[in-house]
This record gives structure tokens, sequence and C-alpha cells, in this order.
């Protein structure tokens, strides 16, 4: 899998960590299918106030609305516009998954609710206004993997 992450996001991510200072936020990441397999992240929901500076669980009402709103924006096209999966932010840790991350994302593709893959985005704004990042591939009956991310 490859994912295009658009230079704006990558400027509306920093702003959003900065703001949130050393507290973990995180969301939800909407994207378009290019191609087979390559996705452009178009959007992503944000919670700026449930997080602590080592932990975040996103509210689902919260997000769900974010998503109901990209949809209407989008013609409804779910083949070509949908969700894509998970993002937070890390600002005191590495920009990998935690054991928590991890066990989060398999449960939610082994779960019920349908979905055959999800990504797992994980973000840093680092020393200098760096923007860090790292994404994971979690689908159903697998092992995570690593996705190609290519800036745009």
């Amino acid at each position: 899998m490859q994912i295009e992450l658009p230079k704006q996001q990558i400027a509306r991510f920093k702003s959003l960590l900065k703001k949130a200072g050393r507290r973990e936020i995180g969301g939800v990441l909407m994207a378009e299918q290019i191609n087979q397999g390559i996705f452009r992240i178009v959007d992503f929901s944000v919670d700026e106030v449930s997080g602590s500076q080592a932990h975040f669980v996103r509210s689902t009402e919260h997000h769900q609305k974010a998503l109901h709103e990209f949809f209407a924006r989008t013609g409804n096209q779910y083949e070509r516009f949908n969700y894509l999966g998970e993002w937070h932010s890390h600002p005191s840790f590495e920009v990998k998954p935690s054991l928590e991350d991890i066990h989060s994302m398999q449960t939610l593709v082994e779960g019920e609710r349908g979905i055959p893959f999800a990504a797992l985005m994980i973000v840093k704004r680092s020393a200098f206004w760096r923007f860090e990042c790292s994404v994971m591939l979690f689908k159903k009956g697998q092992s995570p993997s690593g996705v190609t991310l290519e800036i745009s």
C-alpha cells in the first residue's frame, strides 16, 4: 500500500501539534483512492481535548460526525472516498505504535464492523518544527506491515 500525504495536510498536522504541546491528540484519516492500493489523505478529524501526555482515546461520536460530513462533501462515493484509518500523536515518544496501539488496530480490523484494512499513522513535531510520521497497515488475519508514504 502507498499513501500520499499532501504538504497542506502536513502543515495542518504541524499547527495542531504545536497547539497540543505535550498532549496526545488524534482522529480518523479520510482518503481518496487514486489507484489500486494507492490512497491520498484528503482530510482528517481531530479530537483536541481527550488526550493526555501519554494516552489518546478518540471520541467515536465526534469522528462519526466528521466522517458523515466528509461523505456528504464527496458525494457519497464510497469506492473512491472513504475512511482510511486512525492517527494520533506521540509528542513524548517515537513515532512507532505502542503495543496498545497495535492491539487496538488489530481489534478494529478483526472485529464485526466489516473493516477489511486500516492504516495507523503516528505523528510528531520534533525539534526545529520537523514533522515525523510513521504508518502501519492492519489487515484482517495478517500481521501489521509497513506502508510507503509519499509526500506530495
